[in-house]
């Protein structure tokens, strides 16, 4: 159920679980527990509601740009396939060079741009070196970058703009429902 009284949300990010303040775009309130796709200073991040947040005017970590869509939901299942096939390949190429770090999470944004690799301790410059070049390799799936821009942008100038053209609920042009929906602005 969702009801338009809030507008700010304290959500958890991040595969640390950093919770924030985020301020929903479109003033929607959202119930605990649904999940979000939110931006944030690394850029486009699933959060997780975890209540109404109380303290009015306060800075915000971000803003909620809308609820999870069964689109959402498809680039997830994308990029967490992604996320394990790059630790698999941290882990075996950390065995094969033999080194001491322990890889204890990836983590890559909704926006498909960013790789994180979490290690246990300090990280030595070679295992740097290593994560860069994972991180090159697996931010260059093209398909995934290019799903994810569309959920953000939609499918091209004054798409979802209140004055624009917009698509309405069902796109041709880039074929996700509710992707080019009108996008409301701050007044």
């Amino acid at each position: 159920m969702i009801s338009t009284i809030h507008r700010t949300h304290l959500v958890r990010v991040g595969a640390v679980g950093q919770i924030g303040r985020f301020v929903s775009v479109d003033a929607v309130a959202y119930q605990r527990g649904m999940r979000v796709v939110c931006r944030t200073s690394r850029g486009l991040e699933v959060g997780e509601i975890l209540s109404p947040a109380t303290d009015v005017g306060q800075d915000t970590d971000g803003s909620i740009l809308r609820g999870m869509t069964p689109q959402d939901e498809m680039l997830l299942e994308r990029l967490e396939k992604n996320k394990q096939e790059a630790m698999t390949a941290c882990v075996s190429q950390l065995s094969d060079r033999q080194l001491d770090a322990v890889l204890i999470d990836v983590e890559q944004l909704f926006d498909g741009q960013s790789l994180f690799f979490y290690f246990l301790g300090d990280v030595s410059p070679e295992v740097e070196q290593l994560t860069e070049r994972l991180a090159e390799t697996y931010d260059a799936k093209v398909r995934i970058r290019e799903f994810a821009k569309l959920l953000d942008e939609g499918c091209g100038p004054g798409c979802g703009a209140e004055d624009g053209p917009g698509c309405g609920s069902s796109c041709s042009s880039c074929s996700l429902v509710g992707a080019c929906a009108p996008k409301k602005t701050k007044g």
